[in-house]
């Protein structure tokens, strides 16, 4: 149902055209000036490329010879990194294109402008504030973006985790990548690495993540409601007059940096919670809990129906097998493999991505990779589970008060009819 204009509307429809007819050369005027702040921004695709960053210590190939990943060597479509000695060369020509960092399954390899969590916040902000919000690459866009606009250098350095989080946070994002646009460039595989990440964060949510490919139909217009909150907090900034509480429906407007703020608050609470419970192996060796899986985790905390959607692989053991010599344990990168007890294998699912190391040192071949869903990845909240506990109290109490009261009703009720008799 569309949300019905009042006089508030009709004051920032009129304010908006006031600024275009008493400002109609600010630009030229900034530009005569000198003023660099107010100058228009030039379009220049490097500033959203970045060389990415090697960690060797979580690298799968840097940490034993008998792993066979080469994941982001594969990816890289000019050849630009070697892995020998135990260590990753990144080298000059490198093109900045990114799509080493997603494949990673430890985040060995990151660009650190666009990690995963800061991938969602871009589009967090925009989504929040805007009606649509796009998410492209420099050679699809071609000029300076809009602020409802989140470029990368590559429309593949998203990671499935990551997408989730997206559709299930903020369906009103959508990709914007004309037709063919991929098929002259040279990261090559970028299309087919979002193709196959955005294919399983939908099969995982259930939902459908917008495509647009015309540039005519790209829109930046902001949500009513939230250009209605900027509008009270300029007045509030300009007489101290609190608007909002005129307002009860922009007072519930909940602002961009409040947000993301209760998003980062949410995610450092779930890494509480699990450093905690989990946080450390039997060696007292601190685990390891990569953004895409933080992301996943709070995906999960918040959608638990999802669980049986999302598929992941974990180490499982044949104990027969297994000679409880620890090379699991040590090589694992993440530090989720550990040998508990009388030396029983485990491994805590929240923190493993799947990387498969632990099975490729494992020389007894006791340990092999098992599909299963994410049910044990769904973590409890403390504090929803809290809420529950007192609304659980609370009906409690007035359904006795309610049985109370119906009890002194009924008594009263035979009074009335002994005197009637």
């Amino acid at each position: 149902m569309a949300q019905q204009r009042d006089m508030f509307d009709d004051l920032i429809d009129i304010t908006k055209g006031l600024s275009g007819l008493t400002e109609p050369f600010s630009n030229l005027t900034n530009a005569f000036l000198g003023n660099p702040e107010a100058e228009p921004k030039e379009w220049n695709p490097a500033d959203y490329k970045e060389k990415p960053r090697a960690n060797t210590v979580p690298c799968l190939a840097c940490r034993s010879e008998k792993s066979s990943c080469r994941a982001c060597v594969k990816a890289c479509p000019v050849n630009a990194i070697e892995i020998e000695d135990g260590g990753i060369d990144i080298l000059d020509t490198c093109r900045k294109c990114g799509l080493c960092a997603p494949v990673c399954p430890t985040e060995a390899i990151y660009s650190p402008q666009k990690r995963p969590k800061r991938i969602y916040d871009a589009v967090a902000a925009a989504a929040t504030a805007y009606e649509t919000a796009y998410v492209t690459c420099t050679r699809a866009l071609k000029r300076v973006p809009r602020e409802n606009e989140v470029v990368l250098a590559c429309v593949g350095d998203v990671t499935p985790e990551t997408w989730l989080a997206i559709l299930m946070d903020y369906p009103n994002a959508s990709v914007y990548l004309p037709l063919d646009i991929c098929t002259a460039c040279r990261n090559a595989c970028g299309e087919d690495m979002l193709g196959e990440a955005i294919a399983t964060a939908e099969e995982w949510s259930g939902r459908g993540m917008g495509l647009e490919v015309d540039a005519k139909a790209l829109a930046c217009t902001k949500r009513r409601e939230f250009e209605r909150k900027e509008y009270f907090d300029k007045i509030k900034q300009t007489t101290g007059l609190a608007m909002a509480k005129f307002n009860p429906a922009a007072a519930a407007v909940t602002t961009v940096s409040q947000r993301l703020k209760e998003h980062t608050k949410k995610l450092s609470a779930l890494e509480r919670s699990l450093s905690a419970a989990t946080g450390a192996n039997s060696l007292k060796r601190r685990r390891v809990l990569t953004q895409s899986r933080q992301l996943l985790l709070s995906t999960l905390q918040t959608h638990p129906e999802l669980a049986s959607n999302v598929q992941v692989s974990t180490p499982e053991c044949d104990f027969e097998k297994c000679t409880m010599c620890g090379d699991c344990v040590e090589m694992c990168p993440l530090r989720a493999c550990d040998l508990v007890g009388s030396g029983n294998f485990t491994v805590e699912s929240t923190y493993c991505t799947g990387c498969g190391l632990c099975v490729e040192v494992c020389q007894p071949g006791a340990l092999k990779m098992v599909e299963h869903d994410a049910a044990e990845l769904v973590l409890p909240d403390p504090e929803a589970e809290q809420k529950a506990a007192e609304a659980a109290k609370a009906h409690e109490e007035a359904e006795k008060m309610k049985a109370e009261a119906k009890k002194k009703l009924d008594a009263v009720l035979d009074r009335v009819e002994k005197l009637a008799d």
